[in-house]
């Protein structure tokens, strides 16, 4: 008996088909995590359209279904993080934190009173090993991958996961979205902000809390006043459009974000090049870490083929030194670690 997180896009819907077919016994699930009625077509997921959309596919192939009404918990774990973290002068990550939060605690705790043995979800990666020690890897598709958002899996959770597109490209879950006769095999994959339903966050933030747009300074690398802001929530580290600072010389970029005396400071791109990342509340699914100078490799975007260098971690805060230098990201970002292809585990950037 599994149950299937089925957000009415491609990937679920042929999940919950393929393991209907193979003879299990399937309950799709799908959450209603916020209203959108103003939201395009390619940026939802758990949305009035995307529901409906997995009903018929449930309805076609006779697959039970329900509706949970998640919207208080997806705004208390995902969009008030998401608020948070930009007045804090962070870069959030929303899909983490849904991961983290209604579908790997609340959504599995239900599939688990639910009697289900498992709890099967439509992202690109695969799972290996038993019952107890389950090992989380890379893809098949790399270019489709998203382990990189399931680093703050527990063990216990990934132990009652399962993945079954880890296995196959993007061009087959197409093809056999067709075969099933699905109307949603030409469905476009959502993108950006799902929650995001005007052209800019910053729309969601000044209607959630308006008093975070507080003016401030703009300064320089030397520490001149280059000009004023209107809320640190306005800008992300590496950030280059939209600064509102004409005249420069050369390009300048966001290199630092500082919300105890609310200022942004700008500086030469070179200035955003690191190749330590420090981060805290570590999670760990790579066994036994054996020793604190590890070689592996790291990635600080989802984006980003992982690099090599060394890992350090001590009482659940860490860093990671990359052999090479790379484009600096901001603190809320994450910084997740790979063997190989299994992913070790990750961390929240602090600095």
């Amino acid at each position: 008996k599994v149950v299937v997180a089925m957000s009415g896009g491609v990937d679920s819907s042929v999940v919950a088909v393929m393991l209907k077919k193979e003879g299990y016994d399937v309950t799709g699930i799908t959450l209603k995590l916020y209203n959108s009625n103003s939201t395009s077509k390619n940026k939802t997921c758990c949305a009035g359209i995307d529901i409906e959309d997995a009903k018929k596919v449930a309805n076609k192939y006779n697959i039970k279904h329900l509706t949970l009404d998640y919207q208080d918990k997806f705004f208390n774990g995902v969009i008030n993080d998401f608020v948070d973290s930009y007045s804090n002068g962070e870069t959030p990550l929303p899909c983490v934190r849904c991961n983290q939060t209604v579908k790997f605690k609340d959504l599995l705790d239900e599939a688990k009173n639910m009697g289900a043995d498992a709890l099967v979800t439509g992202h690109y990666a695969r799972r290996e090993g038993s019952l107890t020690n389950a090992r989380l890897l890379k893809a098949k598709d790399l270019s489709k991958d998203q382990s990189f958002f399931l680093f703050a899996t527990k063990q216990d959770q990934l132990n009652f996961v399962r993945f079954p597109l880890g296995n196959y490209n993007k061009t087959e879950i197409r093809r056999l979205a067709k075969n099933y006769e699905l109307d949603v095999s030409d469905k476009p994959d959502s993108q950006d902000i799902c929650f995001v339903t005007s052209d800019s966050y910053r729309d969601l933030i000044n209607n959630l809390n308006p008093s975070t747009y507080i003016e401030g300074n703009i300064y320089d690398t030397n520490g001149q006043i280059l000009g004023k802001h209107n809320g640190i929530v306005n800008y992300t580290i590496g950030q280059r459009k939209g600064i509102g600072i004409s005249g420069a010389k050369e390009p300048l970029y966001v290199i630092k974000i500082n919300k105890k005396n609310n200022s942004i400071t700008l500086g030469k791109k070179n200035y955003l090049r690191k190749n330590t990342i420090n981060f805290k509340n570590i999670n760990w699914l790579g066994g036994d870490i054996g020793t604190s100078n590890l070689e592996c490799s790291a990635k600080i975007r989802s984006t980003q083929e992982d690099l090599p260098g060394i890992l350090d971690i001590e009482n659940n805060l860490g860093s990671f030194t990359f052999h090479s230098q790379i484009d600096g990201t901001s603190p809320g970002q994450a910084c997740v670690f790979y063997k190989n292809d299994q992913l070790l585990g990750g961390g929240w950037i602090t600095a």
